[in-house]
């Protein structure tokens, strides 16, 4: 089996690397073992995962991995260095088996080595060694390497470059092989070579950049004959150029390989016996890589793979893919080997505790059948016995020692005495026991009364058959012992009472034996589930998320689109790329409330939206918002998309998540504040014609009418209380003419606040100043409070310049902290009266110091060491220059950075305006694409649909109406990490209640095999980023979620306290 990577295999990847990789960032790197480490690169909607195992391979996959908890010290110092940082080039180093990733343009470089035990190394750009998995000491043929010291190319395969393939070339080739060969040691001439070997050999040692697997492919298929020795080669012309020849050729398809973008692969498997446990209804493709073996893997097929019958030949697109199948497959089936050991040792172990508890019933019942048999026996052969115990008590009563009476009975055997021949030696006198081997008698025991015989029976039995029982007393013998203290019927008793003894400790034991196998099964599986989180879960594909998936997002119940950013970036971008004509703008007055779109039909762009898709809208913007934490429902409003732009009645353009609502606001009914956590099902093309079409194509003008009777237009005339900005249509002339009215416009009170943010007259400017490239929030407090006359005036000049009217209130609210230093400073300049002796006082030094010039002057000072003060003051002054020289350029690069986002704004406003005056659609590609994704997403699978992944989502709790598994949630004080584990257990361990699944996946109110295995991959790091809110109440509901969903009718009790059901 092929463990790791050729030079070939290197080279093909290093250039699909280059074609997917480059341009990327890599954003983090995790460890998967001691071994195996984990890249993840990213750039917008394009993530791609690097498997990295140290010295076998390398390869992207499209599987998702248990990372481990903490990294490791070398993938720290990865991290240090190399994250953010971007991929600028991929390549194999020469022709070795080294790969080289090259980020930030050189000033890092990665290689990775496949040949021996393996190693990573990150170098500077000077290839001084910063880091590295393995410290290697200084050997034969391999250099040391530790921190500290240089990396070296030089000794790499061909990394000066490739030397052209040759006849001349190829006979030195040859030659090295006849010389080694002719050197080589009688011993190892003995080691068994394969027909071929030779050439094989020679040729790799010395032609690197051709694998061996490649040469003998090329060779066998131009029939050439492999198994001609070098120096038979050397000798002939013609066989020497048709090897040139091939070779070439070989070199040639090495080419071909990498010229295009995406290599074709191979695997190559050979086929298991299939188990005849296997089902038919199992999946095909699942079926046929369960019964396949994988062995090999080539970017081409090999001649002698070719027309082999016992190998099966899979071909995928893209080496990267064929590698990542080859070795995540085998990566999944020891992960599942390990999980099953687990399991198979938990069955072992409740196996054992059944066959205890059965082993202990089964003594006690054999203990019950002897103890019957033994008094039976004594009871049948009462005259004998007591024949014996009277002849050993006379023997011990005339007071003969205990082992003449031993010898006695020994010769009385021999002589065929009856009596003694019952006798067993040894005897056992010291506790007055003798040992007597008993005929039994053949019938069943009454288990009615077994101490109570019937004599009449038994006379009969007696009289029916006495030679039988004779012969059969002769055929069967049991030992009993007898006391001697005893009579024989009272040793019957004995073995009687025992025998009852047995049957009550029996009837004890099983009634605990159901107890005691409650307990060892639940101890059992304790003790499987934590070996089970223990060992790495198994492999399970990358889902490749939505557009619409990086937002708070929801399929309404009428099959309508709402999406709603998580913040004000986000909110921006809802606005600039998503926002289109027909679409439904929905927020609510609140602080914190995320601004919701309902997408509409591109192609029914006019019709209007159904009053649930509304309401539930509503919903979503008032339950983002602080209203969640407060438990208050208020109302929230919605207004057409053509109502909504970025642009001020003064002109301005309103910084990042702030909008200008023109025209009247359609407030809704009050919203309830209820979300619900749900799980939608992607299904596949041809199973989506069996369901409803969600999304409605036409409405009759009967919902418009229905639309504007439910929600009233009411006038938005309340402003200030979040500090939202409307205007009328009578004020857009107003905004041509405030560049020539500025004054004006400064002093008109007209506020502008974002959606969502509090109404203080500092967050605006906050928004503003939030993309600046430096951050000078404490800066900027300082200069606005401690600022002396000239720099009150420097400010209020350079805001003047500034033009940002949209602004005019944190102008007005500042005046009067810039205008304290002008009223200081005049009373400074006022001289106080000079106190008592101070006048005389000045009149004596300006008399003593009157010849005193200022080079004298600084001499004294520093003689007597008073220039300190002065260089002090001196210092700070220049600190304070440095200061405000700093604070000006940041200032200038905030201004030019806000002209620029407002030229920016300008022109997406007014290309927004024409697009929508035109009527021209205004789709991403990506959007127009998966616009249609929305009809494969479904709450309920039907029977026969083919569920490909399972999406969480979190909604309101009216559009999960028709949705299998869903949780309701409420406020509380419960974290969502912690809410949403919960829902997910509960949801993974609802399969193990007997009949919740239905292994026929009919029945659409029970669990179905592919919904549990799915639901058992999903990972709760997934699922919470999709709850909008912080903290939640969860609500299990029972009925309509489905077997496990909501856990049917036993799930309506709830868990902790936390809830008996849905409150309708």
């Amino acid at each position: 089996m092929k463990q790791r990577f050729s030079s070939l295999d290197v080279k093909i990847i290093a250039h699909e690397l280059q074609e997917r990789l480059v341009s990327l960032r890599l954003s983090n790197v995790y460890d998967l073992s001691s071994k195996i480490l984990l890249l993840k690169f990213a750039k917008p909607d394009n993530k791609k995962q690097l498997v990295i195992d140290t010295g076998f391979r390398c390869h992207l996959t499209k599987f998702a991995r248990t990372t481990a908890a903490a990294p490791s010290v070398f993938v720290a110092r990865l991290r240090k260095f190399l994250k953010t940082r971007r991929l600028t080039s991929v390549r194999q180093v020469g022709t070795d088996r080294v790969l080289e990733l090259e980020f930030s343009d050189g000033q890092y470089r990665l290689f990775l080595e496949f040949f021996a035990s393996g190693n990573i190394i990150l170098t500077d750009a000077d290839l001084n060694i910063l880091a590295l998995a393995r410290t290697v000491s200084e050997g034969e043929g391999q250099e040391p390497q530790r921190v500290g010291l240089q990396y070296s190319l030089e000794n790499r395969q061909n990394y000066g470059g490739i030397p052209p393939l040759t006849k001349e070339r190829v006979q030195n080739a040859l030659k090295t092989a006849v010389e080694k060969a002719a050197a080589a040691t009688p011993s190892s001439k003995k080691h068994k070579v394969k027909p071929g070997g030779d050439l094989r050999k020679g040729l790799a040692v010395s032609i690197t950049e051709l694998p061996p697997v490649l040469v003998d492919h090329w060779l066998h298929s131009n029939n050439f004959d492999t198994t001609v020795k070098p120096d038979e080669i050397l000798a002939n012309e013609a066989l020497l150029d048709d090897l040139v020849k091939f070779l070439q050729e070989a070199r040639q398809i090495v080419q071909d390989l990498t010229s295009s973008e995406i290599c074709t692969g191979y695997i190559f498997a050979k086929r298991k016996e299939k188990p005849e446990s296997t089902e038919v209804n199992d999946d095909e493709t699942k079926t046929k890589r369960d019964l396949l073996l994988y062995e090999d893997f080539h970017p081409f097929v090999p001649y002698k793979l070719k027309n082999d019958p016992t190998i099966e030949v899979l071909e995928f697109k893209g080496y990267n893919e064929t590698v990542d199948e080859f070795f995540s497959s085998l990566e999944g089936q020891r992960l599942e080997s390990r999980l099953s050991e687990r399991e198979a040792v938990a069955k072992r172990k409740l196996e054992a505790a059944k066959n205890e508890q059965n082993r202990r019933i089964e003594g006690l019942q054999e203990a019950q059948t002897l103890n019957f048999r033994k008094a039976a026996a004594i009871e049948a052969n009462a005259e004998r016995v007591q024949e014996a115990m009277d002849a050993v008590n006379g023997l011990l009563n005339q007071g003969m020692d205990w082992v003449d009476i031993g010898k006695l009975v020994e010769r009385e055997k021999k002589r065929h005495n009856p009596v003694a021949e019952i006798i067993k030696l040894p005897l056992n006198l010291a506790e007055n026991l003798i040992t007597l081997e008993l005929a039994e008698e053949e019938f069943e025991p009454e288990e009615d009364d077994p101490y109570e015989t019937d004599d009449d029976d038994s006379a009969i039995g007696d009289d029916e058959g006495s030679s039988a029982a004779k012969g059969k007393q002769n055929s069967k013998a049991l030992n009993v012992e007898i006391n001697l203290g005893l009579s024989p019927w009272s040793n019957a008793r004995e073995y009687f009472d025992q025998r009852k003894s047995a049957a009550s400790k029996e009837e004890k034991t099983q009634q605990q034996a159901s107890r005691a196998l409650k307990n060892a099964e639940q101890k059992i599986n304790e003790d499987l589930k934590k070996g089970l989180k223990q060992e790495k879960a198994l492999l399970q594909p990358i889902r490749k998320q939505m557009w619409f998936e990086k937002f708070i997002w929801f399929i309404s119940s009428d099959g309508y689109l709402v999406i709603g950013g998580k913040d004000a970036q986000q909110n921006e971008i809802v606005y600039k790329k998503y926002l289109r004509k027909g679409d439904i703008y929905c927020h609510a007055d609140l602080h914190g409330a995320s601004s919701v779109i309902v997408k509409n039909n591109p192609q029914t762009p006019d019709a209007p939206i159904p009053p649930a898709t509304l309401s539930q809208a509503g919903s979503l913007a008032v339950c983002s918002s602080s209203a969640w934490d407060s438990k208050a429902g208020m109302s929230a409003w919605w207004v057409n998309a053509d109502q909504v732009s970025k642009s001020a009645p003064t002109g301005e353009f309103l910084p990042a998540g702030s909008f200008m609502i023109r025209g009247k606001k359609n407030f809704l009914p009050p919203a309830q504040l209820l979300l619900g956590l749900g799980i939608a099902f992607k299904i596949s093309e041809e199973s989506k014609a069996k369901h409803v079409k969600h999304r409605l194509h036409g409405v009759d003008s009967a919902i418009g009418d229905e639309v504007s009777g439910a929600a009233t237009p009411q006038s938005a005339e309340k402003t200030g209380d979040v500090g939202e900005v409307e205007a009328e249509e009578s004020d857009v002339p107003s905004e041509t003419d405030s560049e020539d009215e500025q004054p004006d416009a400064e002093s008109r009170d007209n506020p502008l606040q974002a959606f969502g943010l509090e109404s203080h007259n500092d967050e605006v400017e906050e928004a503003e100043e939030g993309v600046s490239e430096l951050k000078i929030s404490d800066d900027t407090a300082d200069e606005t409070h401690g600022q002396d006359e000239g720099e009150a005036d420097e400010k209020e000049v350079d805001e003047d310049e500034d033009d940002e009217s949209a602004e005019s209130h944190n102008d007005t609210s500042s005046k009067p902290v810039e205008a304290k230093p002008k009223n200081d400073t005049p009373n400074s300049k006022k001289k106080a009266p000079p106190k008592r002796g101070q006048k005389g006082k000045a009149k004596k030094i300006a008399a003593k110091y009157k010849h005193q010039d200022e080079d004298d002057r600084a001499a004294a000072e520093a003689l007597i060491g008073a220039t300190i003060g002065q260089k002090k003051a001196e210092a700070e002054v220049k600190a304070k220059e440095d200061r405000q020289a700093e604070l000006a350029a940041a200032k200038e690069r905030r201004r030019a950075q806000h002209q620029r986002q407002q030229k920016e704004t300008a022109e997406h406003e007014e290309i927004r305006r024409v697009m929508m005056e035109e009527g021209v659609e205004m789709l991403d590609e990506d959007e127009a694409s998966q616009m249609t994704v929305l009809d494969a997403l479904v709450g309920m699978p039907l029977p026969g649909d083919e569920i490909l992944e399972i999406v969480p989502v979190c909604a309101p709790w009216n559009a999960l109406g028709r949705y299998k598994y869903k949780a309701k949630l409420q406020p509380g004080a419960t974290k969502k990490g912690k809410a949403v584990k919960e829902v997910l257990d509960r949801w993974k361990a609802a399969p193990n209640k007997k009949g919740v699944v239905d292994e026929s996946a009919r029945d659409s109110e029970r669990m179905w095999p592919r919904e549990v295995e799915l639901i058992k991959a999903l990972k709760p790091e997934e699922t919470f980023n999709v709850v909008p809110v912080s903290k939640v109440r969860v609500l299990m509901a029972g009925g309509n979620s489905g077997g496990g969903g909501g856990g049917g009718k036993k799930g309506a009790k709830g868990k902790g306290g936390r809830g008996r059901g849905s409150k309708k």
